[in-house]
């Protein structure tokens, strides 16, 4: 099966990518936010960020949580260093709002990246008790949490299998639709397309 990947999935494969990480195993947080002038602190309070006036980020962490729920916030919190600039309190709060929305879907993607799901046999795990621990403890994450982005990811596992096959029955009936057959006006014209859609996915935080 071909699975196309969103806009914010290949970006977070790139942030880790770039950072020379590849399996969930290597995953560090204190050497992602040094490599991002991320300073880590604990505090018994809400986990948060700030950006400081001379460029460096101050990520608190709340002590009072566990482990997994403690990387779960540094993935929320970092998606507003990677996303997001200034301090939230100041803003509207309908803008605040969509950024806590893009910054927790930034969250579930980060720390259970999409590329390194797709190394597992798991596309058959859903609401599964295997499937939650496996992802729980290979990932450091909550089993609540777990289960979220498993049913997140078998959704998206389902409608590529339904687009691939909506694809393949389309060209069977009619083979002009086939991009190979398609005239470079077609193209063009489906590439603006696209180009709005992924633009649009990533003002949502999708």
């Amino acid at each position: 099966m071909e699975y196309r990947m969103t806009q914010l999935e290949e970006n977070i494969k790139e942030i880790y990518s770039g950072l020379g990480i590849s399996s969930p195993y290597e995953i560090d947080p204190y050497h992602i936010a040094n490599e991002y002038n991320v300073w880590i602190y604990f505090h018994k309070d809400e986990s948060e960020v700030f950006k400081r006036t001379n460029g460096l980020y101050s990520l608190y962490l709340d002590e009072r949580l566990s482990p997994q729920e403690q990387w779960q916030d540094f993935g929320h919190e970092f998606g507003h260093v990677v996303k997001h600039v200034g301090n939230q309190s100041r803003l509207h709060k309908p803008f605040r709002k969509l950024q806590e929305n893009q910054a927790n879907n930034f969250m579930f993607h980060f720390c259970v990246p999409t590329f390194m799901l797709l190394n597992y046999e798991i596309s058959n795990y859903l609401n599964i008790k295997d499937g939650i621990k496996f992802i729980s403890e290979t990932f450091k994450v909550t089993e609540k949490f777990a289960k979220k982005r498993l049913i997140h990811f078998q959704n998206q596992i389902s409608q590529s299998v339904s687009d691939h096959y909506f694809k393949t029955q389309m060209r069977m009936l009619y083979p002009k639709s086939d991009p190979n057959n398609w005239s470079d006006e077609t193209k063009s014209l489906l590439d603006k397309l696209n180009r709005q859609v992924e633009k649009k996915k990533q003002f949502q935080g999708v």
